[in-house]
């Protein structure tokens, strides 16, 4: 009894120690499971955050950039246009000018939106014209005959333009004083450049020098006008050359060295010779370096903006958009005489500089008076210089 006994009491214990066993495993494994558990969980937190992070990261980095709009409101110049018109009884090459121009008045309201300082997005909000220009006529002649009479003080001349105004000082941005009519007869006083000072009845003031003549009575049959020999305009001819001045050729000179170019197969320079000439005698700017800028851009007047547009500079043309940003003339005439003003008011001569009709040049381009010094601002292509300066030559050797 004693040996059953003592099985029984083995055999309990054995059983215990498998049920401890049997327990201890089962809190092994459930341990494990939530080890198990714990790492899963930690991976897919890191899976999780590994999802999220950048597109937090991107909203920290665009919380990091400076992003800034704002709203500006600009007012602008709009250049007044120029119409030629002509008259067989003054002589030819004489410019008078029969209606003033003025520049008129452009608001816009552009909307910049930058980051981070740097310049982004560019919306035009509003654009209106808020003055309208004036535009300018010029009457030139085309008689046979040229009189070599030179006012002087003391004259009487006579008014030629519809209008005319008398203003307090030489600018035709000074106050006016009187509206003279045509065929007013005015006294000079006064001889300074391209004004006159003037006395009309109880009126004194200036009025520009093309908008009187002396009425010459004796009439030749004959047209005469000496330019400057070929020698001595091919000894000023050079790359560096100053271009706000006249280049010093005669209306015939323009014409003989514009005419019978093979290049210009539409005869656009040829019939437009005499414009380059007018504006070189208004504004003071070297019309052959004007010509030369045409003939470079249009190819002969050859291309479709000049051929469509009336436009041989490519004038308001860009590199996004050529031919929809050109401008559009009703003659050649006009784009030739808009871009002698733009070159002289903003290319050519320093901010301040007194030019045509008084003005004030902006300079806002200005990098010199040379044909280098246009290039920096005006194209974008380098070597413009160079192909300019050639159709330049190819002009001055043709004298």
């Amino acid at each position: 009894m004693k040996i059953a006994e003592k099985n029984e009491e083995k055999s309990i214990k054995i059983t215990i120690l498998c049920l401890i066993a049997i327990i201890l495993l089962c809190i092994f494994i459930l341990i494990l499971k939530i080890m198990n558990n714990d790492a899963v969980y930690a991976h897919m937190e890191q899976t999780l955050n590994f999802t999220h992070e950048p597109k937090e990261e991107m909203e920290t980095q665009r919380e990091k950039k400076n992003v800034k709009r704002e709203v500006i409101t600009e007012e602008i110049e709009l250049e007044y246009t120029t119409l030629y018109e002509e008259d067989e009884t003054i002589p030819k090459g004489t410019i008078q000018i029969k209606q003033e121009g003025r520049n008129g008045k452009q608001e816009i309201i552009t909307e910049k939106i930058y980051e981070d300082e740097e310049l982004i997005e560019e919306n035009v909000l509003s654009n209106k014209v808020v003055q309208a220009s004036i535009n300018k006529v010029v009457v030139t002649g085309t008689a046979k005959y040229k009189s070599n009479y030179k006012i002087k003080v003391g004259d009487t001349v006579y008014v030629v333009a519809e209008t005319l105004s008398l203003r307090t000082d030489k600018s035709s941005e000074a106050e006016k004083i009187y509206t003279l009519s045509k065929n007013d007869a005015v006294v000079v006083q006064e001889i300074e450049s391209k004004w006159y000072k003037i006395t009309y009845k109880e009126y004194t003031g200036y009025v520009q020098a093309e908008g009187v003549t002396y009425i010459n009575p004796v009439i030749s049959d004959e047209y005469y006008e000496e330019g400057a020999s070929k020698a001595q305009l091919l000894a000023n001819l050079n790359f560096n050359m100053a271009l706000n001045r006249p280049s010093g050729l005669s209306l015939d000179q323009f014409q003989k060295v514009l005419s019978g170019n093979k290049q210009d197969v539409n005869k656009v320079f040829e019939e437009n010779a005499k414009y380059f000439y007018y504006v070189e005698k208004q504004y003071k700017v070297n019309g052959i370096f004007i010509a030369a800028i045409g003939i470079h851009e249009s190819a002969w007047g050859t291309s479709t903006i000049s051929l469509n547009k009336r436009n041989l500079f490519g004038y308001g043309a860009n590199d996004a958009s050529p031919y929809g940003g050109a401008y559009t003339f009703n003659s050649y005439s006009e784009g030739i005489d808009l871009i002698a003003r733009v070159l002289m008011k903003y290319y050519l001569n320093p901010a301040g500089t007194t030019i045509y009709d008084n003005q004030k040049a902006t300079g806002e381009y200005y990098n010199g008076n040379t044909i280098s010094g246009v290039n920096k601002r005006y194209a974008s292509d380098s070597n413009w210089a160079n192909s300019v300066y050639s159709h330049m030559k190819y002009l001055y050797e043709r004298l």
